[in-house]
């Protein structure tokens, strides 16, 4: 079967994460139609995390020990969500992987994280087809940053942002 690649695209109309858009430091936004258009957002989510590459949690080490160096947090590795964790038992403040889940709806995760230089949410939202059996998965990024710090941990992290993403979403419409 031809791979789907991911399409850049905008923050999906009507999302929760569209009204985040306005005066931010830094968004994006991905899009592909996902393998497995039955599963919700948060599993969406899982179904990728769960198999993130070596590479991604190679390049999250890397930026846990160079963010330490300034102060911010060590997230763990993107792959690190429990794997025994259905979808349906995580609840709004539960931890998913390096995220906080912030809310969850039948077309809309939010993940958040922050700390005193950036606050970062990501939105994983799903539109159905009428007949349900196809789906487009749209993942987008909102950066608030709130210090120099924040805007100097952005310079390396958006091109590393970009290529995480482009994988995570590139994930979504790959049957495994």
């Amino acid at each position: 079967a031809m791979k789907t690649q991911p399409i850049e695209s905008e923050a999906p109309g009507r999302s929760s994460i569209q009204q985040l858009v306005h005066g931010c430091y830094f968004h994006d936004a991905c899009s592909i139609r996902a393998a497995e258009p039955g599963l919700d957002p948060l599993s969406q989510f899982l179904r990728v995390a769960r198999s993130t590459p070596a590479w991604i949690d190679g390049a999250m080490k890397l930026r846990n020990r160079l963010v330490s160096l300034l102060g911010l947090k060590d997230l763990g590795g993107l792959s690190a969500v429990n794997l025994s964790k259905k979808a349906s038992e995580y609840k709004p403040g539960d931890r998913v992987g390096i995220f906080t889940l912030l809310s969850t709806s039948e077309t809309e995760v939010l993940l958040g994280d922050s700390d005193k230089h950036l606050d970062v949410v990501v939105s994983v939202h799903r539109q159905q087809s009428a007949s349900g059996d196809q789906a487009v998965v749209t993942v987008t990024t909102v950066v608030k940053v709130h210090n120099w710090l924040g805007r100097l941990y952005m310079v390396p992290v958006r091109p590393a942002h970009r290529l995480v993403a482009r994988a995570m979403v590139r994930a979504v419409g790959n049957g495994a």
